[in-house]
C-alpha cells in the first residue's frame, strides 16, 4: 500500500513538472486556446510583481498574495509582468534592477519572479512577460547602449537629453550586434531558469502565456532614412522572436508594440513587423492623455472626441489583425482620475465611462467572431499608496502602484478602493469568459 501511494505521489509530481502541449496557451487562427478550449480574457498590468515577490523586508509577499487573490476574485487571470530591468539607477528608473550590470543578476529579484509565477500557477493565472523596454523606467534598450558605448545614460530628466535623446539611443539598439548579444545572453539565462519555488523550468512553465520582446518597442524616431529604420525594426522583431523560439518552442511570442502610434504612424511597419511567422499574435496600446486626445483639465470639452478616437483606434487595429489572421490584444490603456488628481480618494467619473466604452467595444467585436481576444488595463495599483502627498513621486522603498516610477503615482492606477471601476472590470471579465462557451 505504501508503494502504491509513493507511486501515485511520484506520478502527480511528474505531471506537475512536465506540461503537455494543451497546458500552454496556443494560437489557432485568430483565437487563443487554453486546455484545448477558446481563451478570452480581461487582464491587467502588474509589472512590479517580482518586486513584491522578493523574500524578506525588501519584498512584500503578503501583499502580493492579497493582490493576486483580489484579482482572481475580479475574474482576472492574465497579468502582464516585468521580466527584465537593467542599470544602477537614474532618474525615473525602478530600483533595484534585475541586471544592475552586464551579466550581473540580482538573484533576489529572480526569486521574486519565481514566487510570482508559482503563485499565479496556483490560481490558474497566466503571465505575459516583457523582456526589455524602449523607455527608461526599467533601463532597457538605452541602458544596453550605454553599457557598450560608455556613453552617459540618456535620462529624459536631464535637459540635455529629454525624451528625444532617449528615443534616439533606444532606436540605435536594433542594429547594435553587441547590445543584442548582451540581451540574448540574458534571454538564455532567463528562459532556461529553474523556478526555485516549484522546480519548473521557465521554458516549460504553462503559467507563462507569452514572452514579449519589449515594452513598447518603436523604430528609430528620425525621419531621415525613415524606410531603412522601419525595415531595421521589422528585421529585429523577426530575428529576436526567432531566437526566443529557438530556446523555447512551447510559449507564444509577441512584440509589445503600441500599434500605429508605436510604428511612427506607418501602417506598413506595423503590419510587416507583426506578419513575422515568429510573432504569434498582435498587440496595441491606447493612451488618450499621452497622445493629446484627452485633457482631464478640460474633460467636458475633450471627452467626446477622445472617446470616439479611442474606439476608432481599437476597431482599426482589430481590422489589421483580421487582415493578418492573428489574434490581437489591447495590453495597455488607462486614463487619469477626474481633474488629473492622483489621490485614490478623488473621483473617477471619466475613467469609468472610458473603461465601459473600451471594454464594450472589445466585447462586442469578439462576440461577432473578430480576432479581438483580450485586454490588460493599465494598471493595477491595488493596496499601493504614494508616500508623497504633494507630487506623488516614487522613491526607492516606496509602495508600488500601477504607475511606473517616472510618472505620478496614482495617475492611471486602479486601486482596490475604486469600487465602481472594479464592478465594471468584474462584469466585463465575466462577459469575456462567457465567450469561451460560444461556438
Amino acid at each position: 500500500m505504501k508503494r502504491f501511494y509513493l507511486l501515485t505521489l511520484l506520478a502527480t509530481l511528474t505531471a506537475s513538472l512536465f506540461a503537455q502541449p494543451n497546458d500552454f496557451v496556443q494560437v489557432k487562427g485568430t483565437k487563443f486556446y487554453r486546455d484545448g478550449k477558446p481563451y478570452y480574457f480581461l487582464g491587467t498590468n502588474l509589472w512590479y510583481g517580482c518586486m513584491l515577490g522578493q523574500d524578506g523586508p525588501v519584498g512584500d509577499r503578503p501583499r502580493l498574495l492579497r493582490e493576486l487573490d483580489h484579482l482572481k476574485k475580479l475574474g482576472i487571470d492574465n497579468l502582464r509582468v516585468m521580466g527584465a530591468s537593467e542599470g544602477l539607477g537614474y532618474a525615473g528608473q525602478i530600483q533595484p534592477a534585475i541586471q544592475p550590470e552586464p551579466g550581473v543578476l540580482d538573484e533576489s529579484l529572480l526569486v521574486g519572479l519565481d514566487f510570482l509565477l508559482a503563485e499565479m500557477a496556483k490560481r490558474d493565472m497566466v503571465a505575459v512577460v516583457f523582456l526589455n523596454n524602449y523607455w527608461e523606467w526599467t533601463g532597457g534598450m538605452s541602458q544596453y547602449m550605454s553599457w557598450i558605448t560608455g556613453e552617459q545614460y540618456p535620462s529624459p530628466a536631464d535637459p540635455k537629453f529629454g525624451y528625444w535623446g532617449l528615443m534616439k539611443t533606444s532606436g540605435r539598439f536594433y542594429t547594435s550586434e553587441t547590445a543584442n548579444q548582451l540581451f540574448q545572453e540574458y534571454l538564455k539565462i532567463l528562459l532556461n531558469r529553474k523556478n526555485s519555488v516549484n522546480g519548473r523550468l521557465y521554458k516549460e512553465d504553462p503559467a507563462i502565456m507569452a514572452w514579449q520582446l519589449a515594452n513598447e518597442p518603436r523604430p528609430y524616431p528620425e525621419d531621415v532614412e525613415r524606410p531603412r529604420h522601419l525595415e531595421e525594426f521589422a528585421v529585429w522583431v523577426d530575428q529576436t522572436a526567432a531566437f526566443i523560439k529557438s530556446l523555447d518552442p512551447h510559449h507564444l511570442v509577441s512584440t509589445g508594440n503600441e500599434g500605429l502610434k508605436g510604428s511612427l504612424e506607418s501602417e506598413s511597419c506595423y503590419l510587416e513587423s507583426h506578419a513575422s511567422k515568429n510573432i504569434d499574435y498582435m498587440t496595441f496600446h491606447l493612451w488618450v492623455l499621452n497622445w493629446s486626445w484627452f485633457d482631464p483639465l478640460k474633460a467636458e470639452e475633450t471627452w467626446p472626441s477622445a472617446r470616439d478616437k479611442a474606439v476608432d483606434y481599437v476597431l482599426q487595429h482589430i481590422a489589421y489583425a483580421d487582415k493578418l489572421g492573428k489574434p490581437i490584444t489591447l495590453e495597455e490603456f488607462g486614463i487619469p482620475r477626474d481633474g488629473h488628481v492622483y489621490s485614490a480618494q478623488s473621483p473617477i467619473t471619466y475613467r469609468d465611462q472610458y473603461y465601459k466604452n473600451i471594454f464594450e467595444t472589445m466585447y462586442q467585436s469578439a462576440k461577432k467572431g473578430s480576432p479581438m481576444a483580450g485586454s490588460n488595463f493599465w494598471g493595477w495599483g491595488g493596496e499601493g499608496v504614494a508616500s508623497d502627498p504633494e507630487t506623488f513621486t516614487w522613491e526607492k522603498g516606496d509602495d508600488y502602484t500601477g504607475d511606473p516610477p517616472q510618472e505620478p503615482q496614482g495617475r492611471n492606477s486602479v486601486f482596490n478602493s475604486d469600487k465602481s471601476t472594479l464592478k465594471i472590470i468584474r462584469d466585463y471579465a465575466k462577459k469575456m469568459r462567457a465567450l469561451e462557451k460560444m461556438k
